[in-house]
């Protein structure tokens, strides 16, 4: 169904892998298209309540097309380009959104546009062989999708003015370190790791999923207070749903619960 990427469900996880890999899955052709029409599919299918997202072949994403940016700048199409960042820009919005969990499998190089998606997932998980950096200055260009706003968050202003002056790629465990990813594991254990957690993240209430999201997220901006009138309101959510109280029966019969997102 699609030419640059490959979608596919394992129960209620979806699995979305970008597949230029002769390309190291740069966001060129239709790929970024095809990325929005897939995740508007996640978002209304209710059976799926994780999004795991990787790249095929040796790398995750090496970000931007060259050849392509390179023909944009050469023929001066402005209005080209700026439907380049836009799309860029409507993913990490979208993703941002999506009332479900968003992992990131980073099986290898993570670089430019690439880095900035990564960053605009919920949790990245890395493969030892992964490299990370936003390399934008090595083109001429600014960090875009988001980048410059998630990356002082994660990491702190000053490390993210070394990384984004330089254009430096950092190995995994450098990665880890400075609060990138979650964890680095060995390659070859990368998606089993990543579907372990993700099946854990699906057997829990989607409903709470959701909320919890957009309260972590809304955080960034608000205060003490506003959270615990957020928290009171969701939590009175839960308290009505069907799903609470399977948790807490289940819990008093020693048994696990079996949550149907009502």
């Amino acid at each position: 169904m699609y030419q640059t990427i490959i979608f596919n469900t394992q129960g209620s996880i979806g699995v979305l892998r970008l597949n230029r890999p002769e390309k190291l899955n740069a966001f060129g052709g239709p790929i970024r298209d095809e990325i929005l029409d897939v995740l508007g599919k996640i978002r209304d299918d209710q059976t799926i309540r994780v999004l795991v997202v990787t790249g095929e072949g040796r790398g995750f994403s090496a970000g931007g097309d060259i050849d392509h940016l390179k023909q944009l700048r050469e023929n001066r199409d402005e209005e080209g380009f700026k439907l380049v960042l836009g799309k860029g820009q409507q993913i990490t919005r979208t993703m941002r959104a999506l009332p479900k969990p968003v992992i990131a499998a980073v099986n290898g190089a993570c670089a430019g546009a690439g880095f900035s998606f990564a960053l605009g997932c919920d949790i990245r998980i890395a493969s030892d062989r992964a490299t990370f950096g936003p390399s934008f200055a090595r083109i001429g260009l600014h960090p875009d999708w988001g980048g410059s706003w998630f990356l002082p968050k994660l990491i702190g202003s000053a490390k993210a003015c070394e990384l984004v002056f330089t254009g430096s790629m950092v190995p995994a465990v450098e990665a880890e370190r400075i609060g990138l990813v979650n964890r680095v594991v060995p390659h070859d254990d990368l998606m089993p790791v990543v579907m372990d957690l993700a099946t854990t993240m699906s057997l829990n209430p989607p409903g709470v999923l959701r909320l919890a999201k957009e309260s972590i997220y809304r955080s960034l901006s608000s205060d003490l207070e506003t959270a615990f009138a957020r928290e009171t309101q969701v939590q009175t959510e839960c308290f009505h749903s069907e799903d609470f109280l399977e948790g807490v029966t289940a819990f008093t019969e020693k048994r696990k619960p079996q949550f149907k997102g009502r």
